[in-house]
């Protein structure tokens, strides 16, 4: 769970979804600071959201990624919203991307040889015959 704070937003979160204003003045969230459960970050990302969605899409947005600590947990969730604040990302697709691609593993690539290519290499082309035709002084026609 994301909160495990008396204000657990379990219930909460699904009102707050359709009515995201009333998330800012919230006594849910006042507790999950003091409690340490939302993390500067959070306020970050919350402000770029804004700015980029408007005030209510951009909550709603905030809320989303709240919602993921149901799934991933609150520190998976911390992690991916300060990864994706270094990287500059401010979209719930990126902080969802980062927590479900975390666990995947990614197969090393092999360098591979590629003397045999030198086979295919070609002289660059000349082209002065068209570099010529750049030079003259052509009318053109309107």
């Amino acid at each position: 769970m994301l909160f495990t704070t008396p204000a657990d937003p379990g219930p909460y979160l699904d009102v707050l979804e359709r009515k995201p204003g009333a998330l800012a003045g919230s006594t849910a969230l006042e507790q999950w600071r003091r409690a340490g459960r939302w993390p500067a970050s959070f306020d970050a990302l919350w402000q770029r959201l804004i700015e980029r969605q408007g005030r209510q899409p951009g909550t709603r947005a905030m809320i989303a990624v709240i919602q993921l600590g149901k799934e991933f947990g609150h520190d998976a969730v911390r992690q991916a919203v300060d990864s994706a604040l270094k990287l500059g990302c401010s979209d719930g697709a990126a902080i969802r991307y980062l927590l479900t691609c975390a666990g995947q593993r990614r197969p090393v690539l092999e360098v591979a040889e590629v003397g045999g290519l030198t086979r295919y290499d070609r002289p660059m082309p000349c082209l002065k015959g068209y570099d010529r035709l750049l030079d003259q002084d052509q009318e053109v026609a309107p």
